[in-house]
This record gives C-alpha cells, sequence and structure tokens, in this order.
C-alpha cells in the first residue's frame, strides 16, 4: 500500500533531484532486484532511494532512482508495511515478525529507533498522519488499530482504537499531510468489510463516516489534496474512486482484469497493476481523467501478488513497477508513463529475389489512434549498407496501417527498420523485419584431388573463383590427417585475373586442402575441397652378409648358413605405427610367400628384424623380404600406404 507524504519543500527537492537524473528520451528499462517475496515499495525522492520491502528475507531492499541496487537493511524479521515521514528523514517498518515497528535513517540506511507494539500484535500495516504512526496489527477478528505517539516525550503505544469497529482483517491505513486529522482504514479481508474514515484530530479515533464497498480491497491510494480515495478492489475491472467525507462514489477507472495495486502522483495520474490472467496489459495509466483510455496498457511476464507493485517518483514523472518473483524479480522503470504507448508492427516477406520489387506492411497502434499521413522513417541494412541506408519518410495510412516498396540491390539478409519519433502524446517505437534475398552460388574449385605423392613432395594447389560481384578473396586451409595436426589457414588473398590463387605444401600427410569464399551481396558464401595422399619415406638394409652381387637380375646379399640375416627397416614415424613384415621363397619360377608379421618401429622410426634358426636346409634357395606401410593396419591412417623394395638374399655353405 502506499500513502502520499511529502511536504512542499521535500517535493520540490525531490524534482529538482529528478530533474538531473532524467533520461533525455523515452528508454524504458529494466532492472534485477534480488527480491524473493515482494512487499510494500516506497519512492524516497530526497535521497533517491527506492525502498522494496522483501518479507521472506527479513530485510529491506535499496536502489537507487535508476532501480539500481545500492543496499540492504537486514534483521527485519517478515518486514511488510513500510511508509515515509513527511520529511523523507525516516523510514518506518511494520515488522510482523517481531511484534514492533522500527525507525530507519533514510540518509544512512540504520535503524534508528524501535517501537514494541505488545506480544502477538504481528503490526502488518503502517501510516503517517499528525505526528503520530498508526498501525494495523492482529489477525482475523482479532484485528485492530493502535498507535505510536511520537509528540509524546517518551514514544507511547495504544491498543485497541477501533472506535467500536470490529476489523474482520487488519486494516489497511492511508493517510496524507493535506488533509490533517484524517485516517482511512480499509476493512479488506472480508466481503461485508467498509472502509472506515477516521477523525484522529484529537488524537484519538473517532468513526466520521463508515460504508460497506464490498471488501476484499487488494490496494488503494489517496489523491494529492487527500479529499478522494481510489480503490483497487473488490474483483471488479475497475478503480474505484471515492470522496472522503461521505464515502460518495466519484468516479471509476476501467480496466480489463481485476486490479491489484494503485499508485496517485503529485498532480493526480492514476496508476494501476490488473491481474492480467489473460495476458492483454498488466499496467494502466490515466492521465486524462476517466472518460479517456489509460494511456498505458503494457504487459509482464508475471505480477506479484498481494503486494504494493507500482510506485511513481516523487515527482510523479516516472513510474516503477514491480515484476516477478524470487529469482527473477525485476523493477521496471517507466520514463514517459503519460505519454500513450505507441506499438510498431512490420511484416516483410520471408524470401525475395535479388533486384526485384518486394513490399512491407505493418501497423502502427496506440491507445490514442494517430492520425493518417503520421511521418514513419524507413531504412534498409544489407551487406552493402551494414550500418543502414536511409529509405526516406514513409506516411501513415488510415487505420494505423502503412506499406512501401523496395527494389533490394543486395542479397542475403535484408532487414527493413521503422521509426516513429513519437510525439507530444505518443511514445516513440521503432519495429524491424528481415528478409532472405537471393543470391547466386559462384564456381569454385580446388585441383589435385585423389592424387598421391611421395613422402615430403612439395606440391602446387591452385584454387580458381568464377564469377563474383565484388569479393574476390579467397583463402585456402590445409587440413593434415591426424588429430595433433590442426586445420590451419595457409594463404588469403585475391585471386589473380584467370580467377586463380595458389599455394605450395610441403606433403608429409595425408591432407584435405579446402577453398573457402566468405561471399558478397550478390553472390553465396562457397567452399571446395581436395584431397590427397601422401606416402611414407621407407628404407630397408641388410646386414650379416659376407658379400653382395647382381644376378637373378636383381642385388642378392650371400650368407653362410651360421650367419642369420638382420633387416633394418627406417620409416617415417608416428606414434604407434608398425611396418608390415612380407617374406617370400622362390620356387620353380615363382614367389611363394609366407605369414606376414607387424612390427612397431622405435621412436626414432627404425624397425629391426633378425631372421633366425637352422640355415643349413636354407642352402641354394632364394628369399626375399619387403617392409611396407598399410593404411590403417599399421595403426594409424594419416598417410597413404607405401610398399618398401624388395631385399634378395641366399645362403651357402
Amino acid at each position: 500500500m502506499r500513502k502520499r507524504s511529502l511536504t512542499a519543500a521535500a517535493t520540490l527537492a525531490a524534482l529538482i533531484g529528478s530533474m538531473a537524473l532524467a533520461a533525455p528520451s523515452y528508454a524504458d528499462t529494466d532492472r534485477p532486484i534480488p527480491l524473493s517475496d515482494a512487499g510494500d515499495t516506497v519512492v524516497d525522492g530526497v535521497h533517491q532511494h527506492i525502498f522494496l520491502a522483501d518479507r521472506y528475507n527479513n530485510r529491506i531492499v535499496v536502489t537507487d532512482a535508476t532501480g539500481k541496487v545500492t543496499g540492504t537493511i537486514t534483521g527485519l524479521p517478515q518486514v511488510r508495511d513500510l511508509e515515509l515521514s513527511p520529511d523523507s528523514g525516516t523510514l518506518y517498518a511494520a515488522l510482523y515478525g517481531a511484534d514492533k515497528i522500527v525507525a530507519i535513517d533514510t540518509a544512512q540506511l540504520k535503524q534508528t529507533a524501535e517501537y514494541p507494539t505488545g506480544p502477538g500484535t504481528i503490526p502488518s500495516s503502517v501510516s503517517y498522519a499528525d505526528g503520530r504512526l498508526w498501525f494495523g496489527y492482529g489477525d482475523q477478528w482479532d484485528s485492530g488499530l493502535g498507535v505510536v505517539d511520537l509528540t509524546a516525550e517518551t514514544p507511547t503505544v495504544t491498543l485497541d482504537l477501533a472506535a467500536g469497529h470490529d476489523f474482520a482483517s487488519p486494516p489497511k491505513l492511508y493517510a496524507d499531510p493535506d488533509n490533517p486529522g484524517t485516517l482511512v482504514a480499509l476493512d479488506a479481508g472480508i466481503s461485508s468489510g467498509p472502509i472506515v474514515v477516521y477523525d484522529i484530530s484529537s488524537g484519538t479515533p473517532v468513526i466520521r463516516v463508515t460504508e460497506d464497498k464490498g471488501g476484499f480491497y487488494k490496494d488503494a491510494a489517496l489523491t494529492p489534496d487527500g479529499h478522494d480515495i481510489v480503490v483497487a478492489g473488490p474483483g471488479t475491472r475497475a478503480l474505484t474512486e471515492y470522496r472522503l467525507s461521505d464515502l460518495a462514489q466519484v468516479r471509476t477507472y476501467p480496466v480489463k482484469d481485476q486490479p491489484e495495486t494503485v499508485a496517485v502522483a503529485p498532480d493526480g495520474t492514476v496508476a494501476a497493476t490488473v491481474l492480467d490472467t489473460d495476458d492483454i496489459g498488466d499496467t494502466y495509466v490515466f492521465t486524462g481523467g476517466p472518460d479517456k483510455p489509460s494511456v498505458r496498457n503494457v504487459s509482464h511476464s508475471w505480477m506479484p501478488w498481494g503486494a504494493h507493485a507500482i510506485s511513481w517518483s516523487a515527482d510523479g514523472a516516472k513510474l516503477f513497477v514491480q515484476t516477478g518473483s524470487g529469482g527473477s524479480t525485476q523493477l521496471h522503470r517507466i520514463d514517459e508513463p503519460r505519454k500513450y504507448q505507441a506499438t510498431l508492427t512490420v511484416d516483410a516477406p520471408t524470401k525475395a529475389e535479388r533486384a526485384k520489387s518486394l513490399k512491407v506492411t505493418g501497423k502502427l497502434t496506440s491507445g490514442l489512434a494517430l492520425p493518417a499521413g503520421t511521418p514513419l522513417k524507413v531504412t534498409r541494412t544489407d551487406m552493402e549498407s551494414p550500418n543502414g541506408k536511409s529509405l526516406g519518410t514513409r506516411s501513415l495510412g488510415t487505420g494505423g496501417a502503412f506499406a512501401f516498396t523496395d527494389t533490394p540491390p543486395s542479397g542475403g539478409k535484408v532487414t527493413y527498420t521503422v521509426t516513429f519519433e513519437g510525439d507530444a502524446a505518443h511514445t516513440p517505437a521503432k519495429a524491424a523485419d528481415s528478409v532472405d534475398v537471393s543470391r547466386a552460388k559462384p564456381a569454385l574449385t580446388v585441383n589435385n584431388n585423389g592424387k598421391v605423392y611421395a613422402y615430403g613432395k612439395d606440391v602446387t594447389f591452385t584454387a580458381h573463383l568464377g564469377k563474383t560481384y565484388k569479393n574476390r578473396t579467397v583463402e585456402i586451409w590445409a587440413d593434415p590427417f591426424g588429430s595433433d595436426k590442426p586445420n590451419r589457414k595457409v594463404k588469403s588473398g585475391k585471386v589473380n585475373s584467370d580467377g586463380n590463387l595458389s599455394v605450395t605444401l610441403d606433403l608429409k600427410r595425408d591432407t584435405k586442402v579446402t577453398a573457402k569464399f566468405t561471399g558478397d551481396s550478390r553472390y553465396t558464401s562457397a567452399s571446395a575441397s581436395s584431397t590427397v595422399g601422401a606416402r611414407v619415406s621407407v628404407s630397408t638394409s641388410v646386414s650379416g652378409h659376407y658379400k653382395s652381387k647382381s644376378t637373378w637380375g636383381h642385388t642378392y646379399y650371400f650368407f653362410h648358413k651360421s650367419k642369420d640375416p638382420l633387416i633394418t627397416t627406417k620409416m617415417s614415424y608416428f606414434p604407434g605405427r608398425a611396418q608390415k613384415f612380407e617374406f617370400e621363397v622362390y620356387y620353380q619360377g615363382r614367389w611363394y610367400p609366407g605369414d606376414p608379421a607387424y612390427f612397431k618401429l622405435g621412436s626414432d622410426g627404425v624397425s629391426k628384424v633378425r631372421i633366425n634358426g637352422d640355415h643349413g636346409e636354407d642352402v641354394g634357395w632364394r628369399f626375399r623380404v619387403r617392409s611396407s606401410y598399410i593404411n590403417s593396419a599399421s595403426g594409424d591412417t594419416v598417410n597413404s600406404t607405401t610398399h618398401g623394395a624388395w631385399k634378395y638374399f641366399t645362403f651357402t655353405k
């Protein structure tokens, strides 16, 4: 709940402070606030503070005038209602969970006094009037009205001051220094609960007028002169204003769902939030009286229930709305609450052809309709104009509709932004929509695909780019096989007059070479790849022989039958790699293979195989061996299959 309680001097100070902080243009903002269970909200214009009661965490969260959290006041068990003194020097808080009311210095943000209200009183509302703190306390039919007399030398607490009225729930209390001697109490917890207006000029409440207005009141706010009260609830779709002198109905403010909270600015502007079960808008502002529609109809994701969720800045220039709950609570600041909210929609085709005309439509709507001819600025953003290109001004048609045509010179994502700059009665609005405009596909190739080269061969790769618009730059990337070698850009540059860009690579592994073109405003991006193989380096040597000579068409190594041949293989190394060792024997004009075997390479790439045994039976026979790398079977896949040369030998006595 909220009560207007600023003196004229405090109001002037708040106005000056607010003007210094005012944003130069319309810009609603949302700020996250660490609030778990929303309670009351009070705005202190003198110190530029907003106080928010967090009853679940037993604290008050403090923000600055922009909604940025600047501090917390802790140790306040189940803090409920808040009230600001007329000079804004003290904040009073009703502590439901501690049976007391505390005073807090608004400059230092520290507690300065406490006023116990009695065991089990559980005070839940507080209002300052005529130098006294009036408070509602209790539960259901055990509720009542009490007072802390701050005018006494030692502040005293008095209970049971309802003046004969039997409250069905703790009363919600409202007072205003512009209407001294008056206290308003809402018996909000029952359908037959009345509005009770007390005369408190003597210090002892006397019922001046009371009338049942339907009960179940959610919230209320006094008008600037303190003579009327605007009530949210019961479950009607309107706010109702009553005259305090006789509780006669003065006017209503229609809303589209059950009203939840209400606040009145110093100039009489009424703001409210509603339950919004149909998601049609939960925040309303009435600046032109009951015969004019609300200038605001904002929809938030969720509004807190049972809390005073809306408050004006002290000068009435801005409106603060508390939204969300728990970990997603936010303070929404409306910077121009008295202007009708304008809403723009823009609808462009999903797809279109480049260099052909397309049509964009949309609507500009508001609670106060804008006349035909209202100017709208149009901007096109595309690859040719990444910062936007003005297409001039278009005029609003009848019924808030507009349409225009354009011929996009650029392909790709093209965005049309429409801007209404606002006027004296309407907030600015901006909206955009994008269209996917076609682009041609360029030709791009890379040579050498499928070829296999010797280990360490220098190979030239050429990327060829066909016709494009402006961009003639190509990147060439090389991705050697194996997870230990990253894909890397090896060259980037403009193609020559023939459309070619070349790079020479030293191939030591199978490699995927990719050419990339990023595209331009008329041609799409493209890529092309060429995968080539690289053999391993492999050599085989024989030792232990007593001679070698050319015979039978090859160089043969001769071994005494008592000597074991040692075959040494040197191969390009890779972790875990093994060489395939093949052994064959010659008989009657052809070679017959034995069972091959795989032998691991050392870290130096060397593998030694000794052919041992009784070679007496091998005398006169001809043998040959070979070492090979077999892709995959040799333990890895980073090179292409490579066979070493055959080595021939025989045994003698």
